[in-house]
């Protein structure tokens, strides 16, 4: 698998995506809202910033990881042809998933994420596109 993007999260994703935009000369590449959250994807030549910022009223999972550890990465995303496939794979390696089965993702993507405390405590997400 390879590596598809490393997902950051902030309260302020219009300064850090200008901040990275410029930083590494790196366009945006899509933004859309969705499950309470505002994320744009940057792409720096060599791979894709996901910038992830919640927005409106309500908990989730970015509001509930910056209350907890603050603004910075958040997850690994690595491309795969097969979600579900993947996930197996994982729980063969006695790693737990979050998803038990795939759902919708940013960009139309289908994903699924694996829990941190199975991996080392890195956040991992498969995308399928």
């Amino acid at each position: 698998m390879d590596l598809h993007h490393a997902g950051i999260a902030t309260d302020d994703a219009d300064t850090l995506v200008t901040l990275f935009a410029d930083l590494l000369d790196a366009p945006v590449l899509h933004e859309e809202r969705l499950d309470q959250l505002s994320i744009t994807f940057l792409d720096t030549g060599g791979g894709t910033l996901e910038i992830l910022e919640p927005v409106g009223d309500g908990e989730n999972p970015i509001s509930r990881y910056l209350d907890r550890a603050g603004p910075g990465i958040h997850h690994l995303a690595f491309q795969t042809d097969d979600v579900d496939r993947a996930l197996d794979r994982a729980r063969g390696l006695g790693i737990d998933p979050i998803d038990a089965d795939p759902r919708p993702g940013a960009m139309g993507h289908e994903v699924a994420f694996l829990h941190p405390e199975s991996t080392g405590g890195v956040l991992v997400e498969f995308v399928s596109e």
